[in-house]
């Protein structure tokens, strides 16, 4: 656990997403920094007393440390007067009243338990979410702070319960900062995971807008804890962060999910890796250029290759649906990439790996994984 804390204080976030084409991507990050590893951490930290992290729409959907509640405040406020993230949720406070309720007498609770009580018939009317009126208000509770999430079941619902019965105490005791503090902590924790930043990347980290990360970042160089500073073939203002190493070598090998934070900011990807990154999860099965969930591979400083997996648990197989190396790749990609691939198998619980021949790498990969 104490690993865990360490890994977590420096990526400052989990994303969450409910694609399980390989694994969750909030247990990814880890994996990538710590190896193999027990899942049941995570779900000690998020879902045992007392709670170490806690979800929230930190970035998007993510896992945070749960002394950023208070932080958060001001977030939650803007969501309750623009009436939820996207602003769709109809003025209906005897309904949020009446869910609120709910919860609170029931205790922990899924959107499933209320729909037959407070739903009406389902429609499409943003983004194809097929979200019933007891998710919908569930979702503004939990932007604007009323609810919290305590967990998820089985089929990876969202459990919903009120703060005072997920969070420690002291966490809902402690001070509201004002909103040019909340921006600055925000940003030091942001600046601690990227380690040399822009503006627009430690805007993104928390999702902020630039307009409240610039006097930020202001304060926080007045202070010596961001550095102004230049990196080689980046056009543009970065900062670096007083404590960030700055090693001669770095012996990184790891596979990164597509929700990683390394990748989160595709134009500080392509500008510190050369490494152009999309996901084209939603892009029709033709269209795509890569795969349907492609993991970047970084060998040392550079991300030199990129795969697209898929756990086939039923047939217990590691699927490499395709594998594309980058021009600059040094000879050993393939060997390393194989070795970090079966370690990855092994974590899941799945016996084999299989390379099916699509991309520039699939050949050597193949030999690779089958020496």
């Amino acid at each position: 656990m104490r690993t865990f804390s360490r890994t977590l204080a420096r990526t400052g976030l989990l994303q969450v997403d409910s694609v399980n084409v390989l694994q969750r991507a909030h247990y990814m990050p880890l994996f990538s920094r710590m190896g193999p590893y027990d899942t049941e951490l995570l779900r000690r930290a998020a879902e045992r007393r007392p709670r170490r992290i806690v979800e929230y729409w930190a970035h998007v959907q993510a896992f945070m440390p749960v002394d950023l509640w208070p932080v958060m405040q001001h977030r939650m406020e803007h969501y309750r007067t623009r009436r939820g993230k996207w602003g769709v949720l109809e003025a209906d406070p005897g309904l949020e009243r009446s869910v609120l309720a709910a919860v609170r007498d029931r205790g922990p609770t899924t959107a499933r338990v209320l729909d037959g009580e407070f739903s009406g018939p389902r429609s499409k009317e943003h983004w194809g979410w097929n979200w019933s009126d007891a998710r919908r208000v569930l979702d503004f509770l939990f932007m604007v702070g009323d609810l919290a999430v305590a967990g998820r079941n089985p089929q990876f619902e969202v459990v919903y319960d009120l703060p005072e019965r997920v969070l420690p105490p002291e966490v809902l005791a402690a001070a509201t900062p004002s909103r040019e503090d909340a921006a600055v902590e925000l940003v030091r924790r942001a600046a601690a995971s990227y380690g040399v930043a822009s503006v627009q990347c430690l805007a993104d980290y928390f999702r902020m807008p630039v307009a409240d990360v610039r006097p930020a970042v202001a304060t926080l160089v007045e202070a010596g804890e961001l550095v102004p500073a230049s990196v080689e073939g980046w056009h543009r203002p970065v900062f670096l962060q007083r404590d960030a190493r700055l090693p001669r070598r770095v012996g990184a090998r790891a596979l990164l999910s597509p929700f990683d934070p390394v990748v989160w900011e595709r134009a500080r990807t392509e500008a510190l890796f050369d490494f152009r990154y999309r996901i084209e999860i939603y892009v029709p099965a033709h269209q795509r250029v890569h795969g349907y969930y492609v993991l970047p591979f970084l060998l040392g400083d550079q991300i030199v290759a990129r795969v697209d997996l898929k756990a086939d648990r039923a047939a217990r197989l590691l699927l490499v649906r395709s594998a594309f190396a980058e021009p600059h790749a040094p000879e050993e990609v393939a060997e390393e990439l194989a070795d970090e691939l079966r370690s990855l198998a092994d974590w899941l619980g799945l016996a084999d790996v299989v390379v099916e021949p699509r991309g520039d790498l699939a050949g050597a990969l193949a030999s690779a994984v089958r020496r």
